[in-house]
């Protein structure tokens, strides 16, 4: 039976984007159990800097929305650094409008939340016209702003973790447009630090200019039956017109077929770096 977590010691220190009560530590506290200790980074190049720089052991980081796409940054920062994804893990995103307990919905004038998070309740948004509506870099954070500013005609959108950390009130929970609203996030940690192998792998490479040269990149998985979940390009800095492109695989690195088709496309590829193969929880 596999295991249901991420075995590592109680008091771990995991860190994550965002104030405590992000969904970045639930999805944390997913894959590494509840005995974690959070630690929370403003931005997610400090997330990186956190692990690479041992003051936490792993990290979490969402990768992707399906509303919103790709984050971006995200896949530039694997590529820059050494870490290697450990683990993924999905969460249904479930946003509320909160508030200081006592303060009902007539009483709202401001509502703080990270912009994402307000696009994705632009229907109950868009109905109370005369609520201005304010940019934040958190969700959690607006949450913890409005507490600590004492704010009694302002509410925030976040998660139900957020109001319980800072004992607010959940004026109406579920606003976002579409349930069908998921992020996916991996976890990383220095290279080395755990067994290498899982349900996926990850990789990113890159390829010179030439005629059918993708095409013949991506066959190299389609002769040996390997599954592409997904394939992200980007652009490389400094170099117009030129792409790094993730993938991936629904294989694990440890099986001779996945092994012959990294060992293929190295062939083909200048560029070539797993980062990372693993579990899914």
């Amino acid at each position: 039976m596999a295991p249901k977590t991420l075995a590592v010691p109680a008091g771990t220190r995991i860190a994550f984007q965002g104030e405590l009560g992000a969904f970045s530590q639930h999805a944390g506290q997913k894959i590494f159990g509840s005995r974690m200790e959070p630690l929370a980074c403003v931005g997610f190049e400090d997330v990186f800097n956190a692990v690479a720089r041992k003051k936490a052991v792993c990290a979490v980081i969402p990768i992707e929305n399906t509303l919103a796409g790709s984050i971006h940054q995200n896949f530039d920062l694997l590529a820059r650094h050494s870490l290697e994804i450990v683990a993924e893990t999905s969460l249904r995103v479930k946003h509320n409008l909160i508030a200081h307990p006592g303060v009902t919905l007539p009483d709202i004038e401001q509502i703080y939340s990270h912009p994402v998070a307000l696009e994705q309740c632009k229907g109950l948004l868009s109905r109370l016209k005369k609520v201005e509506k304010i940019a934040f870099y958190d969700t959690a954070g607006s949450v913890k702003f409005i507490r600590e500013r004492n704010l009694r005609n302002a509410a925030a959108i976040a998660s139900e973790d957020a109001a319980r950390v800072y004992r607010m009130k959940i004026v109406r929970g579920g606003i976002e447009d579409d349930p069908e609203n998921y992020t996916r996030f991996f976890a990383l940690a220095r290279r080395g630090s755990f067994t290498r192998g899982g349900r996926k792998t990850t990789i990113v490479f890159g390829l010179n200019n030439e005629p059918g040269i993708l095409f013949k990149a991506l066959s190299v998985f389609a002769l040996r039956n390997i599954d592409l979940t997904k394939i992200e390009s980007r652009p490389i800095r400094g170099k117009p017109w030129e792409y790094l492109f993730y993938l991936d695989l629904q294989s694990d690195i440890r099986s001779p077929e996945c092994l012959n088709a990294l060992r293929h496309l190295r062939e083909l590829a200048p560029y070539c770096k797993v980062l990372g193969s693993y579990p899914v929880f």
